[in-house]
């Protein structure tokens, strides 16, 4: 049988993310916000524990939509050391809308702060296949500044009648942090575990 490895340092290591693990469950509120969404929103939340991505997604007709992000970490690099909150941070994600041949569109956005339009579009890929979707290589289409302003516009409006809201961005935002925090807190019951065992 193999022993687990002992040592001073990793009795520290325990000790400290025991000290972590309850400070960081103490502090841990998920907003209000998120529950409300996702019991009113027309979108099935999907998330997986351990894994960094995140999905809402629902069915208009024969097309599926999916809106991914991945996690976002609250730390600011060039944030003030004196500890003033910086704005939030933009949180890049993707609005596809397949068939069910596996054609469609993805829109490649992030989220802004304001009131009146929380996110902007960088580019909209058209693809004919999963095979097309998937591969590094394919067009991701012209930057979306440089589309037709009516086009841009046209685009806007679909995005709003497929369920893109100011609302589903500030979910999106505040869901990146909250499960950047949980995955955290999951993350030092592991290493603790492993370490212990």
């Amino acid at each position: 049988a193999i022993r687990a490895f002992s040592s001073p340092s990793v009795s520290k290591v325990t000790k400290t993310l025991q000290d972590e693990i309850k400070h960081e469950s103490e502090q841990y509120e998920q907003a209000k916000e998120i529950a409300a969404f996702v019991k009113k929103a027309d979108f099935t939340l999907v998330e997986t524990e351990g894994d960094v991505n995140v999905a809402l997604e629902r069915k208009a007709g024969d097309r599926t939509i999916r809106i991914e992000f991945q996690l976002s970490s609250p730390f600011d690099p060039d944030g003030d050391m004196e500890g003033e909150s910086a704005e939030q941070e933009a949180t890049d994600f993707v609005v596809t809308v397949e068939d069910k041949n596996g054609a469609g569109l993805a829109f490649y956005c992030s989220t802004q702060t304001g009131a009146d339009h929380r996110y902007v579009i960088g580019n909209v890929k058209c693809y004919m296949s999963a095979e097309e979707r998937d591969s590094v290589s394919s067009y991701n289409g012209p930057e979306f500044e440089d589309v037709d302003d009516k086009l841009q516009e046209a685009f806007d409006e679909y995005l709003t009648e497929l369920g893109m809201t100011n609302e589903v961005c500030d979910f999106i935002d505040a869901m990146a942090l909250d499960k950047e925090q949980r995955e955290y807190i999951r993350w030092l019951k592991n290493v603790q575990s492993f370490l212990s065992a």
